[in-house]
This record gives structure tokens, C-alpha cells and sequence, in this order.
């Protein structure tokens, strides 16, 4: 953990230099999102018995979290890797691959939990009615661990800048727009809604936005984060019991083998 934090310490160092520029870069795109989406879009729309403003925010923070955890570690390694070539001392260094690979997506982590701070201190100003509790921050912090990690993974497989950009299109995009961020996945089809339970933000909003619930029940609180820690039914809005299995199944693979791709490429690129 002591070497994860020396890999960390660099970054915090760069970051305490230029952080509210870097604030003022990354609240840009939520804002523009809240605005667009809760003031205009969705003005007079009333989503599960709340207004849609209310719905949008915790979708707009896992959004948040996701944008920048996954650019604040997979691009700065992308570019360290292929353009400053320092990560080539990096595993030079005494130091585990484990402790490496965590300190870079720690991070990822830093500057996504700061991103999502700010925007959730502007968010309240606007809707004051936001409930934040411990598990709202539990989960916070495990979107921003997963697509950190995702990030990680990402700048390791890419081999220019290009990749990364690629990856962002086809990955990072879809699951901006379709991964319950600005909807209710109650009105999709049953077929497409199995396909965006495959996708991580989606399990990272609905439990957002069960936790952002005052009223919301401690089953609620589980079920909304189904596809991040356990494997269990959940109840839809209209109060069937939906069938997410495949959702769960494709979450298992990713928490059981996303930690175990990343340190296989980490030593292809260390014996290279």
C-alpha cells in the first residue's frame, strides 16, 4: 500500500498545482448535462414520483465518475507509457506489479471523486432535496475504483494515442447515453435491457439514484447496486420481478478477470 501511494504521490503533487483549472475542465460537460437535460429537456417531467431534475443528478454523478476516473488513469498512463516513456521506469522500480497497477488507478480515483464532489456541491444548490448517505459514498467511490481500473486496462492494451480514442467511442459513448443516465430503464425493451445491465455505469446509476432517495428502503439500496457486489433479482418500477442474470453474469467476469488482464499485460510490457 506504501509503494501504491509513493505511484499516487506524484499525480497529487501535479494536481495541487493546477487543480481548480482542472476543476473548471472537468464540471464543464456535468453542467452542460444538468442544464440541457434537467432545466430543458426535462422541465414538467416527473420520473418514479420525483421531479426529473432529481432523477438526472445521481445519474450525471456516476456519469462524473466514470468520465473522469477512466481519462484521469488511462489517458495520463497512455501518455506516460507511449509518449514520456516513464512507465518503463515504473517497472524498473522496486516495486510490485499490484502496488503499481493501484497506484495508477488510485489515481484515476482522486481526480474522479473531486469531479464528482464539485459537481455534486453545485448539483445541491439547484436540488437541495438530495439525500447523501454512506452508501451513496460507498458507491461513489466504487465507480470510480471500476472505471479507474477500467482506464488502467485500457492505456495497457492501447498501442497509440488513437486506441484511446477508439476506446472512448465505442465503450465510454454508448454508455454515456444508454446506461440509465437520462431514462428509466423500465421503459426500454426486454431485450435491450439485458444489454445495458452488461454495461458498468448502469449498475453505478441505478444505485446512485436508489441511495439520492430519502424514502428509499434498504432493499431498494441493495437491489439498486446488484450488479456491482451481489447477484440477486431485483424488483422493477412497476413492481415485477425482472430477470438481470445476464447482467450478473457479465459483472462476475469483469470482477473476476479485468485485475488478473490488467496484470498479464503489465508483464508482457515488463519482459518486452
Amino acid at each position: 500500500m506504501i509503494d501504491a501511494y509513493s505511484i499516487l504521490w506524484s499525480d497529487l503533487a501535479a494536481l495541487k498545482r493546477r487543480w481548480p483549472r482542472y476543476l473548471l475542465t472537468t464540471l464543464m460537460s456535468p453542467v452542460l448535462y444538468l442544464v440541457a437535460f434537467g432545466w430543458g429537456l426535462g422541465r414538467g417531467i416527473n420520473m418514479n414520483g420525483t421531479s426529473y431534475l432529481e432523477f438526472v443528478i445521481p445519474g450525471i454523478i456516476a456519469l462524473t465518475s466514470m468520465t473522469t476516473s477512466f481519462n484521469g488513469a488511462g489517458t495520463r498512463l497512455n501518455v506516460d507509457r507511449l509518449y514520456f516513456k516513464s512507465f518503463d521506469e515504473c517497472l524498473m522500480a522496486p516495486v510490485g506489479l499490484s502496488s503499481l497497477l493501484l497506484g495508477k488507478a488510485l489515481i484515476g480515483v482522486v481526480r474522479g471523486v473531486l469531479s464528482s464532489v464539485a459537481f455534486l456541491l453545485v448539483a445541491m444548490l439547484i436540488a437541495p432535496h438530495i439525500h447523501i448517505s454512506l452508501p451513496f459514498v460507498i458507491g461513489l467511490l466504487l465507480s470510480c475504483l471500476t472505471f479507474a481500473f477500467l482506464g488502467v486496462l485500457a492505456a495497457l492494451l492501447a498501442r497509440s494515442h488513437e486506441d484511446m480514442a477508439t476506446f472512448g467511442s465505442l465503450i465510454l459513448m454508448p454508455m454515456t447515453f444508454l446506461g440509465g443516465t437520462f431514462f428509466s430503464l423500465s421503459q426500454v425493451p426486454f431485450g435491450l435491457k439485458m444489454a445495458l445491465y452488461a454495461l458498468p455505469l448502469t449498475h453505478a446509476s441505478l444505485f446512485l439514484e436508489s441511495c439520492s432517495a430519502r424514502a428509499a428502503a434498504a432493499l431498494d439500496i441493495i437491489s439498486g447496486a446488484h450488479g456491482i457486489l451481489f447477484c440477486i433479482p431485483r424488483r422493477g418500477d412497476d413492481g415485477s420481478e425482472e430477470n438481470e442474470r445476464l447482467g450478473f453474469f457479465f459483472n462476475r467476469i469483469i470482477e473476476r478477470f479485468i485485475i488478473r488482464d490488467i496484470v498479464k499485460r503489465v508483464r508482457v510490457i515488463k519482459y518486452e
